[in-house]
């Protein structure tokens, strides 16, 4: 047991142990909710290093893992040894990086062999925001101009081009709260029903928040079943 605490605190053990200690933290708190464990897939990049296909934290993981376990055996097998302390230290060097290339290898290797358990999600296409609500962001929307602002679901802006097909009644015309203003004005709300992939540009048309059928209602169902 004193062999074995010797080897993890001394050197290079005690580098990927301090690494080991973060990712016990970190999956901690995946377990606790705290935490997601895609964390870091947006600031990270394994694919060069061969490790793509999974979360970064699944191989960064099982990576300080494996280099973790490859110094501790490499340090006791020094300790063991009658080299002198130069010589030692060398070797030492060489642990630390041989620990490190061979846990790669092994990462990779999981990698390549469990990547389609892990399905790439599919990439983000203006289709997603069929159904979404936006503001009109031009002084009018026509059927040949006009601009929004839409919200995505990751909360960021984006401003797209929206149609009408209208035409739609006056604002003296509209009924209730809606005569006093005009739907599709600037800073008037409209319903993104359809996209035109030819024109590159979502058909829009008045909304009324009262008149909200509801998340569960599916885009064909809308009037006119224009979304197909």
């Amino acid at each position: 047991m004193g062999e074995f605490l010797s080897a993890t605190l001394g050197f290079p053990a005690v580098v990927f142990g301090a690494a080991l200690v973060v990712v016990v933290c970190f999956w901690l708190l995946v377990l606790a909710g705290a935490a997601g464990h895609d964390s870091f897939d947006a600031d990270l990049d394994t694919g060069p290093a061969g490790l793509g296909g999974v979360p970064v934290s699944v191989s960064v993981s099982l990576l300080v893992v494996f280099a973790w376990f490859g110094s501790v055996t490499g340090t006791v097998l020094l300790h063991r040894s009658d080299t002198g302390s130069t010589t030692r230290a060398v070797l030492a060097v060489a642990v630390l990086a041989g620990s490190l290339f061979l846990a790669w290898a092994a990462v990779r290797l999981l990698v390549h062999r469990f990547r389609r358990y892990f399905p790439a999600e599919p990439p983000p296409s203006r289709l997603d925001f069929v159904g979404s609500v936006c503001t009109v962001r031009t002084g009018s929307v026509t059927a040949t101009f006009g601009q929004a602002e839409v919200v995505s679901h990751d909360g960021s802006t984006a401003i797209v081009q929206v149609r009408t097909a209208g035409p739609f009644p006056s604002a003296s015309r509209l009924p209730g709260p809606a005569a006093d203003e005009a739907p599709l004005v600037m800073g008037g709300s409209a319903l993104l029903y359809a996209y035109d992939e030819d024109g590159e540009f979502f058909w829009v048309s008045p909304y009324d928040a009262a008149l909200d059928p509801g998340p569960n209602t599916r885009p064909h169902e809308l009037p006119g079943g224009a979304a197909g």
